[in-house]
């Protein structure tokens, strides 16, 4: 089994022997200063903790349901508010790259490059954010098994990325439903990868059910997940976060209300300090 490679995004670095880290933001940028805000609040909450904190928000939701759906402000206001967030908060942050074409323009700003799990296996996709000189956070394609990310570690690998995540965010059982299996944490980390577990995504039920034009969660299921997660010796939480989760514009349903997040944080913290104190297992 690897050992996975901590990698260093800004002044963060997530990794074996690294403090548990924490991807969060809100699932699309919202207007009137929301995506500011919620960003300030998140590094306040992660700073009286010592937790290493991304910021992470979508300047586009190209995979949105439904056509009529709001996607996001666009590649090019996406970036300005990100400049903005990095100046103000000093964060490093990042966002969904869906086409080839935009790895360049969001690498001259954004610090991680995240690949949808829709997108997993596109090779051109991965070599093109792997040749920015970014570090890359693959997420686990609902529709694949957790020693499948083997491959897309070595594409990334063999176009000189410079540092591999990935994210385990759950898979596809049926129609309308996911479910995790948490051997895939230590499974995907004998790729050498870090990994991070998307405790929100992870409780979406995708689609919304026949005729539906927006998915939707169990919100309340957040919780158990992330703790079962840490529990499980992931390296890092990702988790889409909201003032007021039922008027947000993308994935409601299965954000956490942010005012929620320094509790969950609080117990995730005394899982990883428990486990980390612990006396090796017995060989088998």
């Amino acid at each position: 089994m690897a050992t996975p490679n901590p990698v260093k995004i800004g002044p963060s670095r997530i990794g074996k022997d690294c403090p548990l880290a924490l991807i969060a933001g809100p699932c699309v940028m919202e207007p009137g200063g929301m995506t500011m805000r919620i960003a300030t609040r998140v590094a306040e909450i992660c700073a009286d903790r010592g937790i290493p904190l991304v910021f992470k928000a979508s300047f586009d939701k190209a995979n949105r349901t439904s056509g009529s759906s709001f996607r996001g402000p666009g590649l090019d206001e996406g970036m300005r508010t990100f400049e903005r967030i990095k100046a103000e908060t000093g964060l490093p942050v990042t966002t969904d790259v869906h086409e080839t074409i935009q790895c360049r323009p969001i690498a001259e700003v954004v610090d991680l490059l995240q690949i949808p799990a829709f997108l997993a296996r596109q090779t051109d996709l991965l070599e093109a954010a792997a040749g920015t000189g970014r570090p890359v956070n693959v997420k686990k394609g609902q529709f694949l098994a957790p020693w499948d990310m083997n491959q897309v570690v070595n594409k990334l690998t063999a176009a000189g990325a410079e540092g591999v995540l990935l994210t385990e965010r759950g898979t596809t059982f049926g129609y309308g439903r996911l479910v995790n299996d948490f051997r895939a944490i230590p499974q995907m980390q004998a790729t050498g990868a870090p990994v991070v577990f998307d405790a929100t995504h992870s409780v979406q039920l995708p689609g919304g059910g026949p005729g539906g034009t927006a998915s939707s969660g169990q919100r309340e299921m957040i919780p158990t997940l992330a703790r079962a997660a840490v529990a499980a010796g992931c390296d890092a939480l990702f988790l889409e976060v909201h003032p007021d989760p039922d008027r947000a514009l993308s994935d409601g349903p299965n954000s956490l209300r942010l005012d929620d997040l320094p509790g969950l944080l609080d117990v995730c913290l005394r899982i990883r300090q428990a486990i980390e104190a612990r006396e090796p297992l017995p060989a088998v």
